[in-house]
């Protein structure tokens, strides 16, 4: 049985991987690293404008994540 994910694993989509790429897979690791940190961070805040903020790195690392698989992925 497969381990559950964390919620950073998620947020990138590390499962998806058609191609089978280790850079792929390396880059959405280091992604969902960063992910879990801050939603981790994000868990234990009390401050409202905090918890916006890390929610706000979250959706930022989502998409630089995206944005490198892309160009990981590129064929000219």
């Amino acid at each position: 049985m497969d381990k559950e994910q964390s919620f950073g694993e998620r947020a990138v989509g590390l499962s998806f991987n058609p191609s089978g790429s280790g850079l792929v897979d390396s880059l959405k690791r280091a992604s969902a690293e960063f992910v879990d940190a801050c939603n981790n961070e994000r868990q234990l805040a009390t401050d409202p404008e905090v918890k916006r903020m890390y929610s706000v790195a979250i959706t930022e690392a989502q998409t630089a994540q995206m944005w490198a698989v892309k160009a990981a992925t590129w064929r000219s």
